[in-house]
């Protein structure tokens, strides 16, 4: 699939969208083959992802190289034990493994031949490929379970790696834990030619974007959407429509694109999820995209779901 023929079938446009590709093959089934996953690892065409507590630690010099060599990797402190299976490139030529390396930034600063970058200025430098992209988003997802959860949650025991980094276990009590998507809502609600787009204190001056939310256990996307968007507007919202949906690895979680009408109007912010929320026209949301709006309010960046949803109802695609 070419980057340009990304469209959902409700036509929102998907083409700038970050961490929608990837082609890896996760080869489930061979996973608990440990002398499968170490051939893999020893080959020579192997690359492994490597990333400090917070950010990638990429190979430096080379357009859209996101991987190491394994001699490099360990070089670095990389523990061979701790190296999660991402899966292997369609032809066969490439796996990837993903680890971290316990190293300060600044230490990084004095090695040659390395850069130390987060993922999202990645994604919005739009220099690497929508599958590298995508790949790194499933190593980042990953490496942040893998450093959060190194001890079992029923005993308190040291876990360590199984499946090629898809499970941990418990030698103590012999629990097993998995690594965790959590599942986010994030909807555009509009009355007609009106859209609802609110200020969450996190982002940059200016940008207005749709409202998100976490999903709770037992309930249905169509109720989250309801009770979000109560919680941090004071809208009573009806009918809700999924269109499209995104891995969002920051950490790790699978944003949910809806769209929802309206069945009450008057904004009523009380919690602080919010510090502003405001009904917009089409020709207000025209200006925040052309850069031309009055007190300076932008929409989120392309290369995520929110401003597709923006942009699929402005130019009602959706």
């Amino acid at each position: 699939m070419t980057v340009s023929s990304r469209m959902s079938p409700t036509g929102l446009d998907q083409s700038a969208m970050s961490f929608l590709e990837n082609t890896l093959d996760r080869m489930a089934t061979r996973r608990p083959d440990k002398a499968f996953l170490e051939a893999q690892l020893d080959a020579d065409t192997a690359r492994v992802v490597l990333s400090t507590p917070t950010k990638l630690f990429l190979p430096e010099g080379s357009e859209d190289a996101i991987g190491h060599r394994l001699d490099i990797a360990l070089s670095l402190g990389a523990k061979r034990e701790e190296m999660v299976f991402l899966g292997q490139l369609p032809d066969g030529s490439t796996s990837y493994f993903a680890t971290t390396v316990d190293l300060e930034e600044e230490e990084v600063a004095l090695l040659d031949g390395f850069k130390v970058i987060d993922l999202r200025t990645l994604a919005l430098q739009a220099e690497l490929s929508p599958n590298h992209l995508g790949i790194l988003a499933q190593a980042r997802a990953l490496i942040h379970w893998h450093r959060t959860h190194q001890f079992c949650s029923r005993c308190g025991d040291k876990t360590h790696m199984a499946e090629g980094g898809y499970r941990r276990d418990c030698p103590s009590c012999e629990g097993q834990h998995f690594p965790r998507t959590d599942p986010c809502v994030i909807m555009l609600i509009t009355d007609g030619d009106r859209a609802l787009l609110g200020r969450p204190p996190r982002l940059m001056e200016g940008v207005y974007t749709t409202l998100a939310g976490f999903m709770e256990p037992g309930e249905t996307i169509e109720q989250a959407v309801r009770r979000e968007t109560m919680e941090e507007s004071g809208i009573r919202v009806g009918k809700v429509e999924l269109i499209a949906n995104q891995p969002w690895p920051f950490p790790a979680n699978l944003m949910l694109g809806c769209v929802g009408e309206a069945l009450s109007f008057d904004i009523h912010i009380e919690d602080d999820e919010l510090e502003a929320c405001k009904w917009c026209d089409r020709e207000e949301v025209r200006q925040m995209v052309n850069g031309t709006h009055p007190e300076g309010h932008i929409i989120p960046p392309s290369i995520s779901i929110a401003h597709d949803l923006i942009m699929g109802w402005l130019e009602k695609r959706i």
